[in-house]
């Protein structure tokens, strides 16, 4: 609990050092070739594992950090931010430690168990402990709050993806990729690196008020609450559910293999470091996304805002094949990035909109169970791209022309998503949160 006098500025860096190092998920991606051709070192021998396998990695860690988000929520409402921290970071660590052993063994299982199952659970630990902790310290600026809280995240790539670039060129050799050894030292950098926000987070006082914002809390007053244990009941939450699933869906996949896709799409022009420099350039444009459209969520509306990330995104993604087509590298990086800040706008506005929706007594917990769509998204939006990939190259589709079908699929997603997020309507009073029910 925070001492008297506590500057409430104070907690967002202890956010950003949580986010920051779990968002280096977003940089998986630069692992992809190097993985692939593992055993063969400059090509992939024939043992080696393909694009799509590694791919599932991914997948993985997405889909476990929804159900540990989902599993743990209501433990870390009673066992407050910094246990959920340091779980996090204990875990998050730790995972790339055992994913480095699978590399170094070539046992996919092993890779697949540390940086996906036991990495994946410290992502959803540390993307809701801040989350809840923001939003009670800033009440006045709930849209704001949580893109503080979850831009580290979508800047996490920045760091993660020079950082893991430096140590395989630092790590390889005639026999090596260098990935293990990589791998290893960015678990013992990131666990270090995540304790500063376990020893700086601090809880508000119960019935905190910051001074002089009475004006603006009021404007953007939550709605009744709405228990957590009622809230699957509620149309409400399935329809934000699809919302947060197919806004990802459409971004993740693409996120998730940016760096061989923009070096098949420009062969040639685009080779390994400047295709580091794009997922680095998309992870800027992720975390500003998260904090400005958020930011913006708190004027023109969470339903608005939404409906800006579905329509223009749409009109993006099916635009950017004719850009690859026409050979022009900065539009083509230009729209990704207007892109990728709605999809990151996208994560940081959804807290606040199921404070909207839900209130603030279990918004944390609720927020867990909503990350079941990102899970489920971290599934799809893979297999969509790599799957799609891998049908387009066997008829035939050059590499440079495989993502484009990808792309317009896409863009179906975000017109059903724009569709989920208009026909929203306030919650039925009848699952308003009433103490003597629940008691």
């Amino acid at each position: 609990m925070a001492p008297p006098g506590f500057s409430r500025w104070r907690v967002p860096p202890a956010a950003l050092a949580i986010h920051l190092a779990i968002g280096q998920a977003y940089a998986f991606s630069v692992f992809n070739l190097p993985l692939s051709r593992q055993l063969g070192v400059t090509q992939s021998a024939p043992d080696d594992w393909k694009l799509s396998t590694i791919g599932w990695v991914f997948s993985i860690a997405i889909v476990c950090l929804g159900l540990s988000a989902f599993s743990f929520g209501r433990w870390l409402e009673g066992a407050g931010p910094r246990k959920a921290m340091f779980a996090s970071a204990s875990c998050f660590g730790g995972g790339l430690l055992v994913g480095a052993l699978g590399v170094q063994l070539h046992q996919f299982w092993l890779l697949a168990l540390g940086y996906g199952v036991i990495g994946g659970i410290g992502l959803g630990l540390g993307y809701i402990a801040p989350v809840s902790t923001l939003m009670k310290w800033f009440p006045d600026r709930p849209g704001m709050a949580t893109g503080m809280a979850i831009m580290g995240f979508g800047g996490g790539a920045m760091i993660g993806s020079p950082l893991a670039v430096l140590l395989m060129d630092h790590f390889k050799s005639a026999t090596s990729t260098g990935v293990a050894p990589a791998m290893a030292s960015m678990g013992v950098i990131y666990f270090a690196f995540m304790m500063f926000g376990v020893f700086t987070v601090r809880l508000p006082a119960a019935g905190y008020a910051p001074a002089g914002a009475a004006n603006r809390v009021a404007r953007t007053a939550a709605a009744p609450d709405v228990h957590v244990d009622r809230v699957l009941q509620t149309p409400q939450f399935w329809l934000l559910w699809g919302v947060l699933c197919l806004n990802v869906t459409a971004g993740i996949g693409v996120l998730g293999a940016a760096s061989p896709m923009i070096q098949e799409m420009f062969s040639g022009r685009i080779g390994a470091a400047a295709a580091a420099g794009f997922v680095g350039l998309l992870s800027l444009a992720n975390m500003a996304g998260r904090f400005i459209w958020s930011s913006l969520s708190d004027v023109i509306g969470r339903k608005r805002t939404y409906a800006i990330y579905f329509a223009l995104g749409a009109l993006l993604y099916a635009t950017v094949p004719s850009i690859g087509r026409m050979g022009n590298v900065p539009l083509f990086v230009a729209a990704y990035a207007v892109i990728m800040s709605m999809y990151g706008g996208g994560f940081a506005t959804i807290p606040a909109y199921l404070r909207d929706e839900f209130g603030v007594m279990h918004v944390g917990a609720i927020h867990g169970r909503l990350l079941t769509a990102w899970s489920t998204a971290g599934v799809l939006g893979p297999v969509i791209v790599n799957y799609l990939r891998e049908w387009q190259l066997a008829r035939g589709v050059s590499p440079a022309e495989a993502y484009s079908t990808t792309l317009y699929v896409m863009a179906g997603l975000l017109v059903a998503g724009f569709a989920c997020n208009m026909a929203g309507r306030a919650v039925d009073p009848r699952f308003h949160f009433k103490p003597e029910v629940v008691a």
